[in-house]
Protein backbone atom coordinates (compact mmCIF):
# COMPACT_ATOMS: atom_id res chain seq x y z
CA UNK A 1 0.00 0.00 0.00
CA UNK A 2 1.46 3.34 -1.07
CA UNK A 3 0.39 6.38 0.95
CA UNK A 4 0.21 9.63 -1.02
CA UNK A 5 2.06 12.77 -0.02
CA UNK A 6 -1.29 14.32 0.89
CA UNK A 7 -2.10 11.35 3.17
CA UNK A 8 1.18 11.81 4.99
CA UNK A 9 0.78 15.59 5.16
CA UNK A 10 -2.69 15.19 6.66
CA UNK A 11 -1.34 12.74 9.24
CA UNK A 12 1.32 15.30 10.15
CA UNK A 13 -1.35 17.97 10.65
CA UNK A 14 -3.35 15.70 12.97
CA UNK A 15 -0.27 14.85 15.01
CA UNK A 16 0.84 18.48 15.31
CA UNK A 17 -2.68 19.32 16.48
CA UNK A 18 -2.52 16.83 19.34
CA UNK A 19 -4.37 13.97 17.63
CA UNK A 20 -3.67 10.26 17.31
CA UNK A 21 -2.66 8.46 14.09
CA UNK A 22 -1.92 4.76 13.65
CA UNK A 23 1.22 4.43 11.53
CA UNK A 24 3.06 1.54 9.88
CA UNK A 25 6.61 0.65 10.90
CA UNK A 26 8.91 -2.22 9.98
CA UNK A 27 8.05 -3.95 13.30
CA UNK A 28 4.32 -3.48 14.07
CA UNK A 29 1.79 -0.70 13.57
CA UNK A 30 2.23 2.08 16.12
CA UNK A 31 -0.29 4.44 17.71
CA UNK A 32 1.44 7.80 17.39
CA UNK A 33 1.14 11.13 19.20
CA UNK A 34 3.41 14.14 19.63
CA UNK A 35 5.99 12.85 22.11
CA UNK A 36 6.60 16.35 23.51
CA UNK A 37 2.93 16.97 24.33
CA UNK A 38 1.88 15.19 27.52
CA UNK A 39 -1.80 15.86 26.86
CA UNK A 40 -1.61 14.23 23.42
CA UNK A 41 0.36 11.28 24.80
CA UNK A 42 -2.27 10.73 27.50
CA UNK A 43 -4.78 10.09 24.71
CA UNK A 44 -2.73 7.02 23.68
CA UNK A 45 -3.29 5.42 27.07
CA UNK A 46 -7.03 6.10 26.92
CA UNK A 47 -7.40 4.80 23.35
CA UNK A 48 -5.52 1.58 24.12
CA UNK A 49 -6.74 1.07 27.68
CA UNK A 50 -3.04 0.94 28.53
CA UNK A 51 -1.80 1.08 32.14
CA UNK A 52 -0.11 4.44 32.74
CA UNK A 53 2.93 2.89 34.43
CA UNK A 54 3.95 1.31 31.11
CA UNK A 55 6.49 3.61 29.35
CA UNK A 56 6.40 4.48 25.64
CA UNK A 57 9.02 4.58 22.88
CA UNK A 58 9.86 7.84 21.12
CA UNK A 59 10.45 7.60 17.35
CA UNK A 60 12.74 9.92 15.41
CA UNK A 61 13.33 10.42 11.70
CA UNK A 62 16.90 11.80 11.78
CA UNK A 63 19.76 10.88 14.07
CA UNK A 64 20.39 14.50 15.13
CA UNK A 65 16.93 14.55 16.78
CA UNK A 66 18.19 12.14 19.43
CA UNK A 67 20.43 14.62 21.25
CA UNK A 68 17.66 16.82 22.59
CA UNK A 69 15.67 13.86 23.96
CA UNK A 70 18.39 12.47 26.24
CA UNK A 71 20.76 13.99 28.78
CA UNK A 72 23.82 12.56 27.01
CA UNK A 73 24.81 10.01 24.37
CA UNK A 74 27.65 7.79 25.64
CA UNK A 75 30.07 6.02 23.33
CA UNK A 76 28.33 2.65 23.55
CA UNK A 77 25.00 4.25 22.59
CA UNK A 78 26.58 5.97 19.59
CA UNK A 79 28.13 2.63 18.58
CA UNK A 80 24.76 0.89 18.72
CA UNK A 81 23.16 3.65 16.67
CA UNK A 82 25.88 3.38 14.05
CA UNK A 83 25.45 -0.40 13.83
CA UNK A 84 21.65 -0.74 13.91
CA UNK A 85 19.94 2.57 13.14
CA UNK A 86 17.74 3.07 11.30
CA UNK A 87 16.23 -0.25 12.32
CA UNK A 88 14.32 -2.30 14.90
CA UNK A 89 16.38 -1.33 17.96
CA UNK A 90 15.26 0.87 20.87
CA UNK A 91 17.89 2.42 23.15
CA UNK A 92 17.10 3.62 26.68
CA UNK A 93 19.12 6.48 28.20
CA UNK A 94 18.57 9.12 30.91
CA UNK A 95 16.00 11.57 29.55
CA UNK A 96 16.20 15.30 28.98
CA UNK A 97 13.81 17.81 30.51
CA UNK A 98 11.62 18.00 27.38
CA UNK A 99 10.29 14.45 27.79
CA UNK A 100 6.89 14.48 29.54
CA UNK A 101 6.25 12.09 32.41
CA UNK A 102 3.40 10.61 30.35
CA UNK A 103 6.00 9.22 27.91
CA UNK A 104 8.45 7.88 30.49
CA UNK A 105 5.79 6.67 32.98
CA UNK A 106 7.54 8.77 35.62
CA UNK A 107 10.96 7.18 35.06
CA UNK A 108 14.10 9.26 34.63
CA UNK A 109 14.86 7.51 31.33
CA UNK A 110 13.48 7.60 27.79
CA UNK A 111 13.38 4.90 25.10
CA UNK A 112 14.23 6.10 21.58
CA UNK A 113 14.03 4.36 18.19
CA UNK A 114 15.02 5.43 14.67
CA UNK A 115 12.79 3.28 12.41
CA UNK A 116 13.97 2.04 9.04
CA UNK A 117 10.63 2.21 7.22
CA UNK A 118 10.68 5.23 4.92
CA UNK A 119 6.96 5.93 5.33
CA UNK A 120 7.37 6.08 9.11
CA UNK A 121 10.14 8.63 8.81
CA UNK A 122 8.12 10.70 6.33
CA UNK A 123 5.26 10.84 8.83
CA UNK A 124 7.60 12.00 11.60
CA UNK A 125 8.99 14.66 9.26
CA UNK A 126 5.46 15.78 8.34
CA UNK A 127 4.55 16.07 12.02
CA UNK A 128 7.71 18.06 12.73
CA UNK A 129 8.07 16.42 16.16
CA UNK A 130 9.25 13.07 17.53
CA UNK A 131 6.41 10.61 17.98
CA UNK A 132 5.55 8.43 20.95
CA UNK A 133 4.13 5.25 19.45
CA UNK A 134 3.32 2.00 21.25
CA UNK A 135 1.66 -0.78 19.27
CA UNK A 136 -1.71 0.24 17.81
CA UNK A 137 -3.83 -2.40 19.53
CA UNK A 138 -6.10 -2.57 22.53
CA UNK A 139 -3.90 -3.20 25.55
CA UNK A 140 -3.27 -6.90 26.05
CA UNK A 141 -4.38 -8.03 22.59
CA UNK A 142 -2.01 -9.17 19.83
CA UNK A 143 -0.06 -6.33 18.22
CA UNK A 144 -1.29 -5.40 14.72
CA UNK A 145 0.93 -6.11 11.72
CA UNK A 146 -1.47 -4.80 9.08
CA UNK A 147 -3.93 -1.93 8.75
CA UNK A 148 -6.98 -4.22 8.96
CA UNK A 149 -6.03 -5.46 12.42
CA UNK A 150 -5.29 -1.90 13.50
CA UNK A 151 -8.74 -0.77 12.39
CA UNK A 152 -10.39 -3.68 14.20
CA UNK A 153 -8.96 -2.45 17.51
CA UNK A 154 -8.83 1.32 17.00
CA UNK A 155 -11.98 2.15 15.00
CA UNK A 156 -13.70 5.13 16.63
CA UNK A 157 -10.87 5.61 19.13
CA UNK A 158 -8.35 7.60 17.06
CA UNK A 159 -8.24 10.18 14.27
CA UNK A 160 -6.67 8.25 11.36
CA UNK A 161 -4.91 5.08 10.20
CA UNK A 162 -2.24 5.04 7.49
CA UNK A 163 -2.06 1.75 5.59
CA UNK A 164 1.52 0.70 4.90
CA UNK A 165 0.83 -2.94 4.09
CA UNK A 166 2.18 -5.83 6.15
CA UNK A 167 5.01 -5.14 8.58
CA UNK A 168 8.34 -6.70 7.68
CA UNK A 169 9.45 -8.14 11.04
CA UNK A 170 6.11 -8.62 12.79
CA UNK A 171 7.32 -8.25 16.40
CA UNK A 172 8.26 -5.11 18.29
CA UNK A 173 11.78 -3.73 18.42
CA UNK A 174 14.62 -4.98 20.57
CA UNK A 175 14.96 -2.81 23.70
CA UNK A 176 18.30 -2.35 25.44
CA UNK A 177 18.96 -0.01 28.34
CA UNK A 178 22.28 1.79 28.74
CA UNK A 179 21.09 3.74 31.77
CA UNK A 180 22.73 1.35 34.25
CA UNK A 181 26.28 0.17 34.90
CA UNK A 182 25.97 -2.72 32.41
CA UNK A 183 23.97 -2.82 29.15
CA UNK A 184 20.81 -4.86 29.69
CA UNK A 185 18.38 -6.43 27.24
CA UNK A 186 14.82 -5.67 28.36
CA UNK A 187 12.88 -6.91 25.33
CA UNK A 188 14.17 -9.17 22.53
CA UNK A 189 13.45 -8.42 18.89
CA UNK A 190 14.97 -8.61 15.43
CA UNK A 191 18.35 -7.36 16.70
CA UNK A 192 19.62 -10.38 18.63
CA UNK A 193 21.68 -10.59 21.84
CA UNK A 194 24.70 -11.90 19.91
CA UNK A 195 24.52 -8.92 17.54
CA UNK A 196 24.35 -6.54 20.49
CA UNK A 197 27.32 -8.21 22.17
CA UNK A 198 29.41 -7.77 19.03
CA UNK A 199 29.06 -4.00 19.51
CA UNK A 200 28.80 -3.68 23.30
CA UNK A 201 31.09 -6.45 24.47
CA UNK A 202 29.01 -7.31 27.53
CA UNK A 203 25.23 -7.62 27.78
CA UNK A 204 22.98 -8.83 30.56
CA UNK A 205 19.57 -10.31 29.77
CA UNK A 206 16.88 -9.18 32.19
CA UNK A 207 15.09 -11.98 34.03
CA UNK A 208 11.77 -10.62 32.74
CA UNK A 209 12.72 -11.49 29.15
CA UNK A 210 12.14 -15.19 29.78
CA UNK A 211 9.73 -14.96 32.70
CA UNK A 212 7.52 -12.68 34.79
CA UNK A 213 8.65 -9.31 36.07
CA UNK A 214 9.25 -9.65 39.80
CA UNK A 215 6.59 -8.31 42.11
CA UNK A 216 7.12 -4.64 42.98
CA UNK A 217 9.66 -4.00 40.21
CA UNK A 218 8.77 -1.08 37.94
CA UNK A 219 8.77 -1.80 34.20
CA UNK A 220 11.66 -0.01 32.48
CA UNK A 221 10.44 -0.94 29.00
CA UNK A 222 7.21 -1.72 27.19
CA UNK A 223 6.34 -5.41 27.13
CA UNK A 224 7.83 -6.29 30.51
CA UNK A 225 5.11 -6.13 33.15
CA UNK A 226 1.73 -7.21 31.89
CA UNK A 227 0.17 -10.11 30.06
CA UNK A 228 0.46 -9.03 26.44
CA UNK A 229 -0.29 -10.04 22.89
CA UNK A 230 -3.02 -12.41 23.99
CA UNK A 231 -6.05 -13.74 22.11
CA UNK A 232 -9.24 -14.56 23.99
CA UNK A 233 -8.32 -18.25 24.10
CA UNK A 234 -6.41 -19.84 26.95
CA UNK A 235 -2.94 -20.76 25.64
CA UNK A 236 -0.50 -23.32 27.01
CA UNK A 237 3.01 -23.60 25.55
CA UNK A 238 4.07 -27.23 25.31
CA UNK A 239 7.79 -27.97 25.28
CA UNK A 240 9.07 -31.09 23.56
CA UNK A 241 9.24 -32.79 20.19
CA UNK A 242 6.30 -33.07 17.84
CA UNK A 243 5.80 -36.65 19.03
CA UNK A 244 5.79 -35.43 22.64
CA UNK A 245 3.33 -32.67 21.68
CA UNK A 246 0.93 -35.16 20.07
CA UNK A 247 1.04 -37.38 23.16
CA UNK A 248 0.43 -34.42 25.44
CA UNK A 249 -2.62 -33.05 23.66
CA UNK A 250 -3.96 -36.58 23.39
CA UNK A 251 -3.92 -36.80 27.19
CA UNK A 252 -5.25 -33.27 27.68
CA UNK A 253 -8.90 -34.14 27.25
CA UNK A 254 -11.47 -34.15 24.49
CA UNK A 255 -9.23 -32.78 21.75
CA UNK A 256 -10.38 -34.83 18.81
CA UNK A 257 -13.55 -33.02 17.83
CA UNK A 258 -13.01 -31.61 14.31
CA UNK A 259 -15.32 -28.67 15.01
CA UNK A 260 -14.34 -28.19 18.63
CA UNK A 261 -12.87 -25.15 20.32
CA UNK A 262 -9.46 -26.72 20.99
CA UNK A 263 -6.65 -25.72 18.67
CA UNK A 264 -2.96 -26.29 18.10
CA UNK A 265 -0.68 -23.35 17.32
CA UNK A 266 1.96 -25.18 15.34
CA UNK A 267 4.67 -24.90 12.71
CA UNK A 268 4.07 -25.03 8.96
CA UNK A 269 3.38 -28.58 7.71
CA UNK A 270 2.59 -30.05 11.13
CA UNK A 271 -1.15 -29.49 10.77
CA UNK A 272 -1.40 -32.65 8.64
CA UNK A 273 -0.53 -34.87 11.62
CA UNK A 274 -2.13 -32.98 14.52
CA UNK A 275 -5.65 -34.27 15.27
CA UNK A 276 -7.18 -30.90 16.28
CA UNK A 277 -7.89 -27.61 14.55
CA UNK A 278 -4.60 -25.94 13.68
CA UNK A 279 -3.24 -22.47 13.08
CA UNK A 280 0.37 -22.22 11.91
CA UNK A 281 2.89 -19.52 12.78
CA UNK A 282 5.89 -20.10 10.56
CA UNK A 283 8.52 -22.70 9.79
CA UNK A 284 9.96 -24.77 12.64
CA UNK A 285 13.59 -23.77 12.12
CA UNK A 286 13.00 -20.25 10.81
CA UNK A 287 12.33 -17.71 13.60
CA UNK A 288 12.02 -14.86 11.10
CA UNK A 289 8.97 -16.49 9.53
CA UNK A 290 7.64 -17.16 13.03
CA UNK A 291 8.04 -13.52 14.08
CA UNK A 292 6.38 -12.33 10.87
CA UNK A 293 3.41 -14.64 11.35
CA UNK A 294 2.90 -14.91 15.14
CA UNK A 295 0.57 -11.99 15.87
CA UNK A 296 -1.55 -12.70 12.79
CA UNK A 297 -1.85 -16.31 13.94
CA UNK A 298 -2.95 -15.23 17.42
CA UNK A 299 -5.67 -13.06 15.90
CA UNK A 300 -6.74 -15.92 13.63
CA UNK A 301 -7.35 -18.04 16.73
CA UNK A 302 -9.92 -15.49 17.84
CA UNK A 303 -11.48 -15.32 14.38
CA UNK A 304 -11.92 -19.08 14.39
CA UNK A 305 -13.43 -19.19 17.88
CA UNK A 306 -10.62 -20.99 19.69
CA UNK A 307 -11.08 -21.39 23.43
CA UNK A 308 -8.18 -23.69 24.36
CA UNK A 309 -4.85 -23.59 22.50
CA UNK A 310 -1.80 -25.82 22.78
CA UNK A 311 1.23 -24.06 21.30
CA UNK A 312 4.38 -25.62 19.93
CA UNK A 313 7.38 -24.09 21.70
CA UNK A 314 9.84 -22.18 19.48
CA UNK A 315 13.60 -22.19 19.87
CA UNK A 316 14.98 -19.33 21.96
CA UNK A 317 18.08 -18.85 19.81
CA UNK A 318 18.57 -15.57 17.94
CA UNK A 319 15.28 -13.99 16.84
CA UNK A 320 13.59 -17.05 18.37
CA UNK A 321 14.04 -15.40 21.76
CA UNK A 322 11.71 -12.61 20.63
CA UNK A 323 9.13 -15.11 19.37
CA UNK A 324 9.23 -17.05 22.64
CA UNK A 325 9.03 -13.83 24.68
CA UNK A 326 5.83 -12.75 22.89
CA UNK A 327 4.27 -16.20 22.97
CA UNK A 328 5.08 -16.57 26.67
CA UNK A 329 3.17 -13.37 27.46
CA UNK A 330 0.31 -14.33 25.18
CA UNK A 331 0.06 -17.54 27.22
CA UNK A 332 0.10 -15.69 30.52
CA UNK A 333 3.35 -17.55 31.33
CA UNK A 334 1.63 -20.95 31.14
CA UNK A 335 4.32 -23.43 30.04
CA UNK A 336 4.42 -27.21 30.44
CA UNK A 337 6.83 -29.88 29.44
CA UNK A 338 5.35 -32.76 27.49
CA UNK A 339 5.45 -34.81 30.72
CA UNK A 340 2.98 -32.32 32.18
CA UNK A 341 5.41 -30.70 34.60
CA UNK A 342 4.13 -27.16 35.23
CA UNK A 343 6.56 -24.22 35.19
Amino acid sequence: MQNTDSDIARAGEILRGGGLVAIPTETVYGLAANALDGTAVAKIFRAKGRPQDNPLIVHISHLNQWERLVSEIPENAAALAKAFWPGPLTIILPKSDIIPDEVSAGLDTVAVRFPSMRTTRKIIDAAGVPLAAPSANLSGSPSPTCARHTMEDMRGRIDAVLDGGECNFGVESTVVTLAGPVPRLLRPGAVTPDELREVLGGLEIDDAVMGKLKEGVKAASPGMKYKHYSPKAEITIVRGTLVDFLKYIGKAGDCGEPNGKKFALCFDGEESVIPVNCVTYGKKDDPLTQSHRLFTALRELDERGAERVFARCPSTDGVGMAVYNRLLRAAGFSVVNANETEE
